[in-house]
């Protein structure tokens, strides 16, 4: 099912409408289609654009200090951050985009928000290396959380499956958790863990949005605003599937 999540999304992503635009033209020799495709494509890769998008997935969300958040009875970290490199034939871990979610969910039990951390087991099945798990715990521990308040989840290959390998450490039916994940992830998230029993009180953090002024270089084309488009496309999608789910 992890191969169909991450294969459908792409089959309607932004750049697979233009390529499939693209032979439609040519086949049938449509001109027209052609042009008005390629200014659609030159859209969608600005800055502008793709920041635009970026924002409507995080709007909901601001950086706040840990001291600031609800106590709960736990505070869950999602996996995502961390990608591996391979040395002298040994397998090292370095970070993402994503590396605000350790250090954030640390801050919050450094402000006694909760004495429990978990730790999701996150590893997609192509990934090589161990759960994500260990290698934050190690952090977490190496800035003064003590070993005996962290706890780390079974394999959880998406969120979904994070939520419910998170759900097996209470025995309470209802638990208040501080979520950390990324803003634009979080309303996802928040929908699923919510679906699953859990009093969500969201904390997010890597706001991937743009907040510098307009200059010129945000209506040019770029192929890092092109991700930045289907990067949102692909999280709108995702939560377009989990609120007809749940």
């Amino acid at each position: 099912m992890i191969y169909i999540h991450k294969i459908l999304p792409l089959l309607i992503s932004p750049i697979s409408i233009v390529i499939l635009i693209y032979l439609i033209s040519i086949i049938f020799n449509l001109k027209k289609t052609a042009l008005i495709n390629t200014i659609f494509l030159i859209v969608i890769s600005t800055p502008i654009f793709s920041n635009k998008l970026l924002y409507l997935l995080e709007k909901d969300y601001s950086l706040k200090p840990a001291s600031q958040a609800e106590n709960a009875d736990a505070v869950v970290v999602l996996s995502g951050m961390l990608r591996t490199v391979i040395s002298q034939n040994q397998i090292h871990y370095e970070w993402g985009e994503a590396s605000d979610r350790i250090f954030a969910g640390i801050n919050l039990i450094k402000n006694e928000k909760s004495p429990l951390l978990v730790l999701t087991g996150g590893k997609l099945p192509w990934s090589r290396g161990d759960k994500e798990g260990f290698f934050l715990k190690k952090i977490a521990e190496e800035n003064g959380v003590r070993s005996q308040n962290i706890v780390i989840t079974d394999y959880a290959e998406n969120t979904e499956q994070e939520a419910t390998e998170t759900k097996k450490l209470f025995i309470d039916k209802n638990p208040k958790i501080i979520l950390v994940t990324s803003a634009f992830h979080m309303p996802r998230a928040k929908t699923i863990f919510e679906a699953k029993g859990f009093h969500v009180v969201p904390f997010a953090v890597d706001f991937r949005r743009d907040n510098n002024d307009l200059t010129i270089m945000s209506f040019l084309p770029s192929a890092e605003a092109l991700h930045d488009t289907s990067f949102s496309m692909r999280e709108f999608i995702g939560r377009i599937y989990y609120s007809l789910k749940y």
